[in-house]
């Protein structure tokens, strides 16, 4: 769905869901290939944000474990469009508890897709 405004540019939506997932409208640049970006800043303190493109629809898993290979937290589970997508973590786990400094891992699983991260919380 696009939008006239009165000067003649189209406005392209933005997809958010509940989950703070963003995606781009559509109308952009789709990526080419799957990709999971270094989550950024890292180290972090408090939150950080972990990118990824999808360059086609996909069931999507973002989890973050701790260096024991333990489950903390899934960012996301569900399906999501083709496109660049962003989500935060603000270091809690799945109950909200802080977590403590260290080292994470943070796994994408899209499709066929999976590929795992390592970031830093320094506190």
């Amino acid at each position: 769905f696009a939008a006239d405004v009165s000067n003649g540019s189209v406005v392209e939506p933005v997809v958010l869901s509940a989950a703070s997932v963003t995606s781009v409208g559509a109308g952009q640049n789709l990526p080419t290939i799957y990709n999971l970006a270094q989550n950024h800043p890292n180290p972090f303190n408090p939150s950080t944000k972990i990118s990824f493109a999808l360059p086609e629809a996909a069931t999507v898993t973002l989890e973050v474990y701790n260096v024991l290979g333990q489950k903390v937290v899934t960012l996301f589970s569900g399906d999501l469009p083709a496109g660049y997508h962003n989500m935060k973590w603000d270091a809690t786990d799945e109950f909200g508890r802080r977590v403590g400094s260290g080292v994470y891992l943070f796994r994408l699983h899209a499709g066929t897709f999976m590929q795992v991260k390592k970031m830093m919380l320094m506190k």
